[in-house]
């Protein structure tokens, strides 16, 4: 079940729980979007529809924090936050093989909405996307490592896509991460932190998520408890988390 982390009259930020759609799809399963209108719906006794602006997305089978806009003030302020990249979305996965201490991907992509497959390609191939990412690791372990990841662009399966063409796949990943990944597996990308600015008071906000205890999360409990009770993110700082 999904938890709602904070709220107040402009904002809804949830910790979403994995292989949970954000939107409605073909699959008819329940999404959160709907569940979280459902939610605001009953706690407020509003009656008729609920607006709930949906200004960014999480992949089905990732968890942690995504924000909604209570009203459609909310909304474009937040959604002008996440044009201008300053709506700040740090993410932990774990990948397999050692890389670099820290460094930068750069990829362009290309997304065939058929096949709902992404791919890297050359930078001049018609519809091709810009995409980077930043990301430190953060502890290695019988040949994975746990990586913070800082989004820079938004694009569609972007950690999952660029880390596999890096080499270092995702766990669990079972779109891009074959043939390592085994059916079953969970994939281990998690929204771990979310920073942005109160679309009306202005106030910088911080949120972090606890990721899962089981594998092969827990491989890395001990590091995931140090940096957690240390309060350090992607760059080392202290954030202030709610």
């Amino acid at each position: 079940m999904s938890r709602v982390v904070y709220e107040d009259n402009h904002l809804l930020v949830v910790d979403k729980s994995p292989n949970v759609p954000v939107q409605a799809d073909a699959s008819g399963d329940s999404d959160l979007l709907s569940e979280m209108k459902a939610y605001v719906k009953a706690r407020y006794q509003k009656p008729g529809a609920v607006y709930l602006g949906l200004v960014h997305r999480l992949d089905r089978p990732v968890g942690g924090l995504i924000v909604f806009a209570r009203t459609s003030k909310a909304a474009a302020r937040l959604s002008d936050q996440v044009r201008r990249h300053a709506l700040g979305r740090v993410y932990w996965a774990v990948v397999r093989g050692q890389m670099a201490p820290e460094g930068t991907l750069e990829d362009y992509l290309l997304k065939n909405t058929a096949k709902n497959q992404v791919s890297v390609v050359e930078s001049d191939t018609p519809g091709a996307k810009y995409a980077r990412l930043r990301y430190r690791v953060l502890a290695e372990r019988d040949g994975f490592s746990l990586v913070a990841i800082r989004l820079e662009t938004g694009r569609s399966h972007q950690i999952r896509v660029q880390f596999a063409h890096a080499g270092h796949p995702l766990w669990g990943d079972q779109r891009y991460g074959r043939p390592y990944s085994k059916p079953g597996e969970q994939i281990a990308l998690w929204a771990r932190e979310l920073h942005l600015e109160h679309p009306t008071n202005k106030e910088n906000m911080a949120f972090a998520s606890a990721v899962p205890k089981c594998l092969p999360w827990a491989w890395f409990s001990q590091e995931i408890d140090a940096i957690s009770a240390g309060g350090a993110g992607l760059d080392g700082e202290n954030d202030k988390t709610i």
